[in-house]
């Protein structure tokens, strides 16, 4: 998936503001916060409209964003940026700009980010192994994301940015076919 550069650039400029040293908001409560605010305006396709369209006023969707910021209880700091996105009519990527300022903040907090398949749901245990293991072959700090893959038998592949460790039973037994074509 590629993030427009429009998400990227207002996505930097918020992650310059919570990763500051004085920021009284953390960078992942940010991001919680604005999930949380996109969530509602997924919620309801009349808000969405309504924030979205150029007919209504700039005035009355701040008026909208204030209201149900009060009622999620956003900090400042993201109200004040929802109003930025809502000044210059931005607001419809606001999706775009949560996942790019994930990124963003990840990669400067230190963390690599793993996109996990397995064939079955993992326990909390494997999970904090399998974490292990990656910051150990990485060097880095890993934020995993977990999902399901019917189409495994068994085991797991771990994807960290170009890099795929295919620790499943299906890239084993592939892996196991070279190496028996490469013997006769």
């Amino acid at each position: 998936m590629t993030l427009s550069a429009v998400a990227t650039r207002y996505a930097n400029a918020l992650a310059d503001v919570v990763t500051a040293g004085a920021s009284p908001l953390r960078p992942q409560d940010a991001v919680s916060e604005l999930r949380a605010f996109a969530a509602a305006l997924d919620g309801s396709a009349e808000l969405r409209n309504a924030l979205e369209t150029p007919a209504v006023p700039a005035g009355r969707k701040r008026a909208v964003v204030g209201r149900i910021a009060e009622i999620l209880k956003l900090s400042r700091i993201s109200r004040n940026f929802l109003y930025v996105l809502i000044d210059h009519r931005r607001i419809a990527v606001l999706s775009d700009i949560i996942d790019s300022l994930e990124l963003i903040v990840d990669e400067r907090l230190g963390f690599a980010r793993a996109e996990v398949a397995a064939a079955r749901e993992m326990a909390e245990p494997q999970r904090a192994a399998l974490t292990s293991e990656l910051e150990r072959l990485t060097g880095k700090r890993i934020r995993m994301r977990f999902t399901v893959d019917e189409r495994l038998i068994g085991g797991v592949v771990a994807r960290i940015g170009s890099t795929v460790y295919d620790g499943s039973v299906r890239g084993q037994l592939a892996a196991l076919g070279r190496r028996l074509g490469a013997e006769s």
